[in-house]
């Protein structure tokens, strides 16, 4: 079940990667990055990366004519936001002060660890880079199938400075810490977005990859 899908290009975002992530775990699909509205409403799932500033992304979305197209998505076929793609999905962000698609209820807020914190020995940085474990959040129904073959608590790679805070918790499908829990991974119907980034996170991430690319939108 992979068909056509579409990296949604907005200039920024690890998409090449992504993308070389995506024909790896399908090499039957067809992997389009794409900033065409025409060409992400057509295939069978998007994927939404990103990378950079919440502000500069939005304004981006905004020029290019993609915002009515990926809501269109989200209500309509299995989407993966990745980062700054999961970031972009609610309502505001503390960073540059600015609304987002508003899709998800929350907000986006910066890490303050406090003076001095440390994990693992170590003194925590802004912006938070490198592994980290992910605890899988179950939702009505179980575990959603996106962690199918996943072991709890798999350690994957993070690169942010910032993070979300959904209005409802049920949206939440998995956690991590730094150094208090937060929300890392989200679900709804057919959209499944992650802080972490899948196609830097080696076996665990692929399997998420492949998870998705065979996925029919169901949340259970």
């Amino acid at each position: 079940m992979t068909g056509r899908i579409a990296v949604v290009d907005y200039g920024m975002g690890n998409l090449r990667s992504v993308a070389k992530a995506l024909e790896y775990v399908a090499p039957g699909a067809r992997v389009e990055v794409t900033a065409d509205a025409a060409a992400i409403a057509a295939a069978d799932r998007v994927v939404f990366p990103g990378q950079g500033a919440m502000l500069d992304a939005m304004r981006e979305l905004r020029a290019r004519d993609l915002v009515t197209v990926l809501r269109d998505a989200i209500a309509a076929k299995p989407f993966l936001g990745i980062c700054l793609g999961l970031q972009a999905l609610f309502e505001h962000s503390e960073e540059g002060d600015c609304h987002g698609l508003g899709i998800l209820p929350g907000r986006v807020r910066r890490f303050a660890p406090p003076a001095g914190a440390h994990s693992g020995g170590e003194r925590l940085k802004v912006p938070h880079m490198g592994w980290n474990t992910v605890t899988q959040t179950p939702q009505a129904g179980g575990v959603h199938p996106l962690w199918q073959g996943i072991a709890d608590d798999s350690r994957f790679y993070f690169v942010h400075s910032y993070y979300v805070e959904p209005a409802d918790p049920a949206l939440a499908a998995g956690t991590s810490e730094y150094p208090g829990r937060f929300c890392c991974a989200v679900a709804r119907e057919s959209l499944f977005a992650t802080q972490f980034h899948p196609e830097k996170s080696q076996a665990a991430g692929l399997a998420l990859l492949r998870n998705f690319v065979n996925w029919d939108g169901r949340s259970v």
